[in-house]
């Protein structure tokens, strides 16, 4: 048996500043420990300042909260069809059935591994056929390169179907000049640990006008009512972020900018020590694009050389995975309508996703591409 002696070299850890401590400090100094505070308030604001747009954010406890909750803003109710990129988490699609409603899972194109447009139109018109117009697009910036943001507005719009942007990967990647989590109708944003920046668990939506964000914040603290007691004529949930992490918050965003430079630099040494090698394909950036490069991807020309790596990788103590298996081959979801073209599937059986922290040392990034290029 092999024994691991080396420290773990994780896939995206955290990466405090120092500045958050502050800001928690000030939350337990003055006592604020509750959904609700001077945090919450100051942590949303800088993110409505960053996003420089006219638009409102409401922090909550996760970015699959902030996707429940806009879905429910659009209006998706039992029995609707709401149409989801198949390559993400489950995360992007397991609060449409939350509702009720039933997942139409979309496949990828090439140039961004994003919702392929043609497919989306595709599949909005069969929908239409049978009498069940889509009620919203679930389109994911997936390892923080944008989707095709254009194309998919104007089959949105089009078909007057509202985009909810799922930009949990992407806070500090651009479309065009705009930043992601300002492209849809509404977007939502994760503070996970593993995120570019993170308030350990935490997320955001963000909309386009200040009533969509009251009636977020109403549904996120159990929907009661303006009364002295308790009274509630609607369904709420417990979902307003703590003040404590919103703190965190507070301090991540002022390195920011910093996060988004370091990860995009792992990307450059990783293209720059493996692209003499015919094996390994990297993701471009299309033109128009910036993306905070998350993740660092790479493609293997097959399954075998993906898992070679990936486990030379793990016996190394080096955390390393495959890209996200698509919805529509999760058992969970065999029996929800798709539309596929084999793409994500391919990237699936093929993609690794590298070591991609802010924190990676130089000589963290030297062993790793070290025991890839044994490999090769």
């Amino acid at each position: 048996m092999t024994v691991i002696t080396k420290s773990k070299i994780w896939l995206s850890s955290p990466h405090m500043s120092g500045r958050e401590q502050m800001y928690v400090d000030e939350a337990f100094n003055t006592n604020w420990i509750a959904p609700l505070g001077p945090n919450v308030t100051a942590f949303e604001q800088c993110l409505e300042s960053y996003l420089s747009a006219n638009v409102y954010v409401a922090a909550l406890a996760s970015g699959t909260a902030a996707i429940h909750l806009g879905l429910q803003v659009l209006g998706v109710t039992r029995g609707d069809d709401v149409i989801c990129q198949s390559f993400t988490f489950a995360a992007s699609a397991n609060p449409i059935t939350y509702l009720g409603a039933n997942p139409v899972f979309i496949d990828s194109e090439p140039d961004t591994w994003n919702m392929d447009p043609e497919l989306l139109e595709r599949a909005i018109r069969s929908r239409i056929a049978k009498g069940k117009k889509p009620k919203a697009i679930v389109a994911v910036h997936l390892y923080g390169m944008p989707y095709k943001a254009d194309e998919i507005r104007t089959i949105a719009d089009s078909y007057e179907i509202p985009v909810l942007e799922d930009s949990a990967e992407a806070l500090g990647s651009l479309y065009m000049g705009k930043r992601c989590g300002t492209l849809g109708d509404l977007a939502i944003l994760s503070f996970n640990g593993n995120k570019i920046i993170t308030t350990s668990g935490g997320g955001a939506l963000v909309c386009n006008d200040e009533a969509q964000r009251e009636q977020a914040v109403h549904l996120a603290t159990q929907a009661r009512d303006q009364a002295p007691h308790y009274q509630h004529t609607s369904i709420g949930y417990n979902y307003r972020l703590s003040n404590v992490l919103a703190g965190i918050g507070r301090g991540q965003m002022e390195v920011l900018e910093e996060r988004v430079h370091a990860r995009r630099a792992n990307y450059s040494y990783y293209k720059d020590q493996l692209s003499e090698f015919a094996e390994i394909e990297f993701l471009p950036e299309p033109e128009g694009v910036f993306a905070n490069r998350w993740l660092t991807t790479i493609l293997t020309p097959s399954y075998a050389l993906r898992e070679q790596i990936r486990l030379a990788l793990e016996r190394e103590n080096i955390d390393s995975r495959p890209l996200w298996k698509p919805m529509h081959l999760q058992p969970v979801f065999k029996d929800q309508t798709s539309f596929i073209n084999g793409c994500s599937e391919d990237l699936f059986n093929r993609g690794l996703c590298l070591p991609s922290g802010s924190n990676l040392t130089r000589e963290e990034l030297y062993s790793i591409t070290k025991v890839i290029k044994s490999v090769l």
